[in-house]
């Protein structure tokens, strides 16, 4: 009865169920290594790790997965970058109010019959911009405005599933590493607080005022904070999808490297700061304040540069300021690029490092000579309209 219920030890021991189970001694090795040996317990195959959770299959994170999940959050870069350009057009056509209410689903679908645009335009007709600054604004124009606007939003949620969607194909696959979970739930969230954040934004310049006739626009601080969470999310996933897929190197941690990240680092952030700014600039319209260059009409320094009190409020407030403080950052950021591509050449890094040097250095004298054409433009088309 002990033979047929209990076989010898010796028999079982050489089935595969039992092999993977049992703990195995180091295995002999031909190199002159030591390997220690296993402890009590411990396992040495992703089968027996398998067995001994309880689970079936594991599946762990490889080189082939970290490729899919790179590229991916490159993609979700793409289209982040995407939906910042669109929000500037949006701003330029002066398009972002003329949807009044927000609804995750509901407003997926846009008005299709003659009835629905007029009570959609009806709707506008109720705000402060209608009001103030478009009360002559025929259905057909309002029909182009509220396509914009429409458009930025539907990006916007694609943005959401092209993060959320993958995210969860990934976590479910066991694609992602513990410490990606958390940078991948990160963006998620972000992603999210994204999207609450634009109608926070939007709903701001929806409110009335009726001590101010002024044109009515969105909170220029709300604005920055929209455009700042956008980089933010947008550097995040180029930094993280980079690391995936691209081998690190390794440099000889010399004084020279160890000064150049550094100054690198804060160029970065000089940069973010002088496009948080921009977004001031254009809250405020402060743009078209000033349209000469270098100075400032007929001064280097503006005569009402500090006009509003506490002083603090003229750099957040006062158009003349967040114009000047613009073009301060703006300049100092071209020549923290210019100094940091002359300090790259003077080190020897690898290729690619110096490649994008080389790269930051041509995108930020493209974007300067745009900028600087645009003023003149400007300008010239000022001059016309007075020689009228």
């Amino acid at each position: 009865m002990q033979r047929l219920l209990f076989p010898p030890f010796r028999a079982l021991k050489g089935r595969q169920c039992l092999q993977l189970l049992a703990p195995r001694a180091a295995p002999r090795v031909q190199c002159d290594c030591i390997r220690r040996p296993l402890r009590p317990g411990q396992y040495s195959t992703i089968s027996e790790v398998a067995l001994q959770s309880g689970r079936g299959t594991v599946s762990l994170p490889s080189k082939a997965a970290e490729r899919v999940v790179g590229r991916w959050l490159l993609v979700c870069s793409g289209t982040v970058a995407g939906a910042v350009i669109l929000g500037g057009v949006t701003r330029l056509t002066e398009s972002g109010l003329s949807m009044v209410d927000w609804h995750l689903i509901k407003e997926m679908k846009p008005p299709t019959s003659q009835e629905e645009w007029e009570a959609e335009f009806q709707r506008y007709q109720q705000f402060p911009e209608f009001k103030i600054l478009n009360h002559d604004m025929t259905l057909t124009e309002f029909k182009f405005i509220w396509y914009m606007e429409y458009s930025h939003r539907m990006w916007g949620r694609l943005v959401g599933l092209a993060y959320i969607l993958p995210a969860a194909y990934f976590w479910r696959k066991g694609w992602l590493s513990r410490g990606m979970k958390g940078r991948v739930l990160a963006l998620c969230g972000l992603v999210c607080f994204q999207g609450l954040l634009g109608w926070y934004m939007v709903k701001s310049g929806l409110e009335e005022k009726p001590d101010s006739h002024d044109i009515p626009r969105v909170s220029q601080y709300r604005l920055a904070a929209h455009l700042g969470s956008a980089l933010v999310l947008y550097c995040a996933s180029v930094w993280t999808s980079l690391s995936l897929l691209l081998p690190p190197h390794e440099l000889p941690e010399t004084r020279a490297l160890l000064w150049l990240r550094r100054f690198a680092h804060g160029t970065a952030g000089l940069v973010f700061l002088t496009a948080l700014s921009g977004a001031f600039v254009a809250g405020l319209d402060a743009g078209l304040v000033y349209n000469s260059f270098p100075k400032m009409g007929e001064s280097w320094i503006p005569e009402d540069l500090f006009t509003f009190s506490p002083i603090l409020r003229n750099v957040f407030e006062n158009p003349t300021t967040v114009q000047f403080d613009h073009r301060i950052l703006g300049i100092t950021s071209v020549t923290a690029i210019t100094v940091l591509y002359f300090l790259s050449r003077r080190i020897p890094l690898p290729r690619r490092t110096k490649m994008a040097a080389v790269t930051l250095l041509a995108l930020a004298y493209t974007q300067g000579s745009v900028l600087f054409n645009f003023i003149f433009k400007i300008s010239d088309l000022d001059e016309g309209i007075r020689n009228i």
